[in-house]
Formats: structure tokens, sequence, C-alpha cells
């Protein structure tokens, strides 16, 4: 039986979890507070399309009480990967891969790239080197998760509709049978797991969703459904789509997708963004990832994006009011 870790087990983390448990691997959870002691009692409750599922699962804040295990699935969010990769080692084998399932651009996106942008480093993702010294990129599997879930209760996890979906692929395309390890329970649990060479390409498609509905809905405090039913926002959602899809292109990927089509979907769901749900929360936002090196590499290759730049840097404002993001110093 398969041994998989879930590291930072939140949301998706748990609801990760429950697939992975489901469908036949022995799953373990690194999490914290009231959530970790209800699972510790109770399991993982997942309310979803298709019922409501509970299992059991090894549920510590300690990796040590864990140990080695076959494959680490990383679900924390961005700013906390640095604090997650010095404390990973305890469960990490010879072989042991990390799959960072994450938002928006990861860290490792130029490492194994290939071509002139191959090796750059993206400091204000991986300060300091942290997240390469303890995990290193060999070991690195990219992770994109489409998920609209929230813990509704301590071990009780909603999902919010049908459209699941998570992609793993190696950072230099190949397909490989690591890939497949954690694959297989997670289809088999019902989650829809793609093993794809391009994770590159499906990193841009989920960030098109997290450039327009974040840093609107942010602004806005309301869920996607009711900040786009806006005249004005919706056409500023469009515009965004259309200067992402700019930008995704300029780093080589053709999203080919219309823009007013992306923004009418993102419309017909009642679903907070979960950097809304962390400023509601009071946790640290995912703000670089998703607004800073995003506006850096459109800078770098002379895209304009005056509408997502306007509202993503009212959202980092506005996150940095309360504390939960310190700005980038230019």
């Amino acid at each position: 039986m398969t041994r998989i870790c879930v590291f930072g087990a939140g949301a998706i983390g748990s609801h990760l979890a429950t697939r992975l448990a489901l469908g036949g691997a022995e799953v373990s959870i690194v999490a914290r507070g009231p959530h970790l002691e209800a699972v510790r009692a109770k399991g993982i409750t997942l309310r979803a399309h298709d019922g409501v599922k509970n299992v059991r699962v090894q549920a510590e804040s300690d990796p040590a009480a864990i140990g080695p295990v076959d494959a680490v699935l990383v679900t924390t969010k961005v700013p906390a990967l640095p604090a997650a990769a010095r404390a990973i080692a305890p469960l990490l084998g010879a072989d042991t891969p990390v799959a960072f399932v994450t938002n928006g651009i990861p860290w490792w996106y130029f490492l194994r790239h290939g071509g002139e942008m191959e090796g750059r480093r993206l400091t204000l993702l991986d300060p300091g080197g942290e997240i390469e010294r303890h995990v290193g990129i060999a070991r690195t599997l990219g992770g994109v998760i489409y998920s609209a879930s929230a813990v509704v209760e301590p071990g009780v996890v909603s999902s919010e509709h049908a459209d699941l979906r998570l992609f793993l692929g190696e950072p230099d395309g190949t397909i490989s049978d690591r890939a497949r390890m954690i694959a297989d329970p997670m289809q088999a649990g019902g989650m829809p797991t793609p093993v794809v060479s391009d994770i590159r390409h499906r990193v841009w498609g989920k960030l098109m969703g997290n450039l327009t509905s974040g840093p609107l809905c942010l602004l806005s405090r309301q869920d996607m459904m009711t900040s786009f039913a806006d005249p004005a926002v919706f056409a500023a959602g469009v515009r965004i789509a259309e200067e992402g899809a700019a930008l995704a292109l300029a780093y080589g990927h053709d999203l080919a997708t219309s823009a007013e089509q992306r923004i009418r979907r993102s419309g017909m769901i009642a679903h907070k963004p979960s950097i809304l749900q962390d400023l509601e929360l009071g946790r640290a936002m995912e703000v670089d990832a998703l607004f800073t090196v995003p506006l850096q590499m459109a800078a770098e290759k002379g895209v304009a994006m005056p509408t997502f730049e306007l509202c993503a840097r009212l959202a980092t404002l506005a996150a940095a009011a309360p504390g939960l993001h310190r700005p980038a110093v230019p």
C-alpha cells in the first residue's frame, strides 16, 4: 500500500487526503489547531457532490511522528512553504517525491525549464533558497488543483461543486511513475488526476482565475457570483483575463479561451477565492505568487496589464493594512 502524507491539511489538503484514502492509499496528514484535534477524534468528513465521506487518517502536528513515506503532497499556502520545507525532512526517504499543490506562479517555475530562462530563481517565492535547499528540484512535482473547498468546522470540509481536477507533472515535462503513484489512488478516490507533460501550461490556466477573481473579489469582499454580477466588475474581469492571456502567451502558453467566456464561467460560482478567505480569517495571503511575481514577469516581457496592476496594487494594500502581507521593497 502506498504511504502518502499531506503536509498542511487545510481545506484543499484535507480534501485530497480524503480522496487518497478512499482510493486505497495509507494516508497521514500534518495539520494544526482545532482541525487537527477534530481529525484525530473523528476523522475527516468531506461533503462533496458525490456524497458525504468520512475517512480515518494518521493526523500529527510533528512530521517526525509519521516518518518516511512514499510521497508527500504539500498543500500549505505559499507564504508557509519555506517553513514547510524546513520541517519536511522526517517524511523524506531516499526517493520520496514532493508534489507542491499551490496557487500562482510556483517557486520552481524556471528550474528544469529549458531554454534561455533555465535556472532563474524567484526569490520572493523562495526567500534565501530554503525550499530548493531543503527539498530540491530533483524531488519536486508540480501540482495544480481545481477544487472550491472550505473548512466549515474543525474536521469537516465542504467541496462546493463537481468541477474537480488535480494536475500533476514533472518540471522537465516527462511522464513519471512517481507522479502516477500519487495519481492512481487519487483518481480511484474520485478526484480526476491527469499526469501531464505541460504542467506550466496548467499553472497559467489556473492563474487566470486567480488574476481575475482574486483581486476583484478581495476588493468587493464578495464571492465570484456576486462580484461579477455587477457589469463594471464583469468588464474589469474581462480586461484582466485578456491581459493575463497576453502574459501567458509572452511566456509561450496560448490559453485559447475567450476572456468573456472565462469570466461568465467564474460568475456562475458562488465561491470566495482563497485569498479572500485568508483575509477574512486573518491568515498570511498569497499576494506575491498571485500578484507581485506575475507583474514582475509582465514588466520583463513588456506586457501591459493596466487593469490588473491597478486592482492588484489595491488588493495588496488591502492585505498590508491588517498586516497579512509585507510588500516587497522595490
